[in-house]
């Protein structure tokens, strides 16, 4: 039997960062998670799925957040912001998946706070860029 799947190997990142995030299905995703009161009537293994998938949220926002930072001077106020977010979603991301409410609920809390900073990032970027 042949396989039709492509393996993408992308060390570098590039294919990444031009891939856009599907901001909406997040937002969706987050907004779901953290409207739930009390523990939703949801087998374990559906929300260690759920974990998982803002999981690879908070990892591609994380990712945008770092390039965009990249871009402001090592000594910017946002950029220095920006980088204690960064580290507290390293460590938040490090920590291993578990099928509960709880852990679901601290990845959306996370991809919401990633979204916060990256737009607040893309301000300051754009206010630092002279007009032409």
């Amino acid at each position: 039997m042949s396989s039709t799947h492509l393996v993408l190997h992308d060390p570098e990142g590039p294919l990444e960062a031009e891939l856009p995030l599907d901001r909406e299905l997040h937002k969706g995703l987050v907004k779901a998670v953290l409207g739930w009161t009390g523990q939703p009537n949801l087998p374990p293994a559906d929300l260690h799925q759920i974990a998982l998938l803002l999981t690879g949220a908070a990892r591609a926002v994380a990712a945008d957040v770092r390039r965009t930072a990249l871009l402001l001077p090592d000594d910017h106020a946002a950029r220095a912001l920006a980088d204690l977010v960064l580290e507290k979603a390293d460590r938040h991301l490090s920590a291993p998946l578990v099928g509960t409410a709880r852990c679901a609920q601290g990845h959306a809390r996370l991809v919401r706070a990633l979204y916060e900073r990256l737009d607040r990032l893309a301000g300051v970027e754009a206010q630092a860029v002279p007009a032409p």
